[in-house]
């Protein structure tokens, strides 16, 4: 084979690369925005290239209106001493967030008129209850996720925006197992898509993915190869419809080592990708571009344009969450304020 010929090869192959991700050329970049906080940030809410959300450590929320160039701190006054965890938006004046802790500590507020003030919704009142993650269906329905009571995780759920939260009944909700919780490391441990939620698990001897079609109503809970151990399993799901599926994690105590971090939904069956990140990753989200997808850890960023079969790293730097807008636009938050939206070069 002559090299003009493998030449015209490469070039088609990455033209075929930029198609499907939507782009008509570059690498992916993260761009930082100055965001003024060393706070981490593992709550993330993008709602478009302009509008984003984020939410951390200290009772810290910031939220931007133009691609990040300026930040207001807009999170509630009495939550300095909590760390908020997860936080939904539902456009730029409207958001749900969530705080993480034993007891008291899990609480849910809401703004609806830009973060100027917020209602807190839901304090928990049981000690054995730890919430990690929060999911909106649509706009009125959404769900929380807490760690077991009494040998079952337990489910949150509202029909009125986060107003108001009710308990659900562990009578549809499979037992844990033995050591195991959810991972409240970048609000993904429970997510939804297309009327349908699911939340992962690790810790115990397996890790799982949990899926629900009603609700929050009634779960079923399906084993998967990604490695479970005390602090290992399952940090993030993505899903782009209820057959199409990515999950990664590792082990937070060796974040470096992942040889089996990342799996794709194949059926009702979850497959180990074929090329790995190979580190902790905590943050996946769908781009909106087809099969392309991207994951985060505090190692690095990776990018998937084959829905997760095989993974490729184009970042270095520390991101804990990731997630995507409806318009397409990508954004990651973590350690020292951290926070940025991806461009292509």
């Amino acid at each position: 084979m002559t090299l003009q010929r493998k030449l015209s090869i490469v070039v088609a192959g990455l033209a075929v690369v930029a198609s499907t991700a939507g782009f008509t050329h570059g690498t992916p970049h993260w761009q930082l925005s100055d965001t003024g906080t060393t706070a981490r940030f593992r709550g993330l809410a993008p709602v478009s290239d302009k509008v984003a959300w984020v939410a951390g450590s200290a009772g810290t929320i910031l939220r931007t209106t133009n691609g990040g160039r300026s930040w207001q701190s807009v999170g509630p006054a009495d939550a300095a001493a909590l760390q908020f965890r997860d936080i939904e938006a539902f456009d730029a004046r409207s958001a749900v967030a969530l705080t993480i802790g034993n007891g008291p500590d899990s609480r849910l507020y809401t703004t609806n008129d830009a973060g100027r003030t917020w209602t807190e919704t839901f304090r928990n009142d049981d000690p054995n209850a730890f919430y990690d993650c929060v999911t909106f269906l649509d706009r009125r329905h959404g769900l929380a996720l807490s760690d077991p009571v009494d040998g079952k995780f337990r489910i949150l759920a509202t029909s009125d925006g986060g107003q108001t939260w009710a308990v659900r009944s562990p009578a549809g909700m499979p037992a844990a197992l033995d050591g195991e919780f959810a991972f409240a490391a970048s609000g993904t441990c429970l997510v939804s898509a297309a009327g349908q939620a699911w939340f992962a698990t690790g810790g115990g001897a397996a890790s799982r993915v949990f899926t629900s079609t009603n609700g929050g109503h009634t779960w079923a809970a399906t084993a998967t190869p990604i490695p479970s151990g005390p602090s290992a399993g399952i940090y993030s799901l993505a899903f782009r419809d209820r057959t199409h599926g990515l999950a990664v994690g590792g082990d937070y105590a060796t974040p470096e080592a992942a040889p089996a971090g990342a799996a794709h939904l194949r059926g009702r069956t979850w497959i180990v990708s074929r090329t790995v990140p190979g580190e902790y990753r905590s943050g996946a989200a769908w781009t909106g571009h087809g099969p392309v997808a991207l994951a985060v850890g505090p190692t690095g960023s990776d990018l998937t344009t084959d829905a997760g079969k095989t993974w490729k790293r184009f970042d270095t730097g520390s991101f804990d969450a990731v997630l995507c807008a409806s318009d397409g636009a990508c954004w990651a938050s973590g350690e020292q304020g951290r926070v940025a939206e991806l461009s292509w070069r």
